[in-house]
Parts: structure tokens; sequence; C-alpha cells
């Protein structure tokens, strides 16, 4: 019994005891915020996407996301609010250059390829636990991960209280992880 566990070890290193090893490619990826501001739905990305995945369907309690993007890389279409978006008040991308997530929890759905995750976010060095679903759907040696979540933006400091941001938004996310 004991030669076939070492047998097993040798033939299927970390694979088949630690899930599918992938990382996040940026390009194919977005991460997409939307907020009213005005009451008008306004849009932006991040990129500089960079991390570790550990994912195999089959074997969720070994899964792990330990990701982040560039919070330099805000992208609104207007560069003068991107500025702003950049500086102390709103991300502080000096002093706070990236923004990370850390799964604690990744479960089945009910349906077929969706999953529930659960993980810390951190944003200017605040984490909060949150939580959303997200498809999975095989894509070239790796799988397109789509799934969006709510955020409370005064709960990371991000903006003071404002008549006309609201303090709620929505982030989108298409991730494509290619096997490593």
């Amino acid at each position: 019994m004991i030669l076939r566990l070492l047998i097993l070890l040798i033939l299927y290193p970390s694979t088949l005891l630690f899930g599918q090893h992938y990382r996040p490619v940026d390009n194919g990826s977005t991460v997409k915020f939307t907020i009213k501001n005005i009451g008008i739905n306004t849009s932006g990305n991040f990129t500089g996407l960079q991390g570790n995945i550990r994912f195999d369907p089959e074997s969720l309690n070994t899964a792990l996301f330990d990701v982040s993007v560039n919070a330099n890389t805000v992208n609104t279409g207007i560069g003068a609010r991107d500025n702003h978006l950049r500086k102390e008040e709103y991300f502080n991308v000096h002093q706070y250059p990236k923004i990370s997530f850390i799964s604690t929890s990744i479960t089945a759905s009910a349906k077929k390829n969706e999953y529930n995750i659960i993980g810390n976010l951190t944003i200017k060095n605040i984490t909060k636990k949150i939580f959303f679903t997200f498809i999975s759907v095989p894509k070239e040696e790796g799988y397109i991960l789509t799934g969006e979540y709510k955020l409370n933006r005064r709960d990371f400091n991000v903006g003071g209280k404002s008549f006309v941001l609201s303090d709620n938004l929505i982030v989108s996310l298409s991730i494509f992880i290619k096997k490593i």
C-alpha cells in the first residue's frame, strides 16, 4: 500500500494532490467596474492581472485563487478622471499599487460549470470577505471564468461621501486562466 502511494506521488505529483495550476492571462481577460455617477452608469477597467490559481472541478477542496490587478491601470476612458482616481482619496496607487483577492472556499453550484467562491478582497490595505458565483468554460489549455459581484466603495475608503457618486458598484470579471 505504501509503495503504491509513493509511485502515485512520483507519477502524478502536484496535479493529483493539489489541482491543476493556472495563471491568469491579462490579454483576453477583463476586470470591469460600473458605478453610477450623477445617475449615469460610468464604467472602467483594470489590467495588470497576475497571480496563481489551482483549479480542478473534480477536486474543489484543493482549489485556490490568489490574484491581483495593478491599481495604477484604472481606465475609464477619460485621462483626467483616471488620474483623479489614482490619487490618495480614491485608489492611492503610490501607496497601494495592487488590488488583490485570495479565495478561502470554492464549492460547486447546482448548475453545471457554476461555482461559488468566498474570499478576501484587499483594496488600500483594507480586507473584506466577498462572495460571488462564477461560470467556468474550458478554452485552449485553460478556462474562461466569468462572474460579478457588488461592492461598496466606502468599505475600502475609496472616495468620500458624495451626492453624485454612488457608494455601490458592480465588478464584472471575465478571466482567462491558462495552464502552466
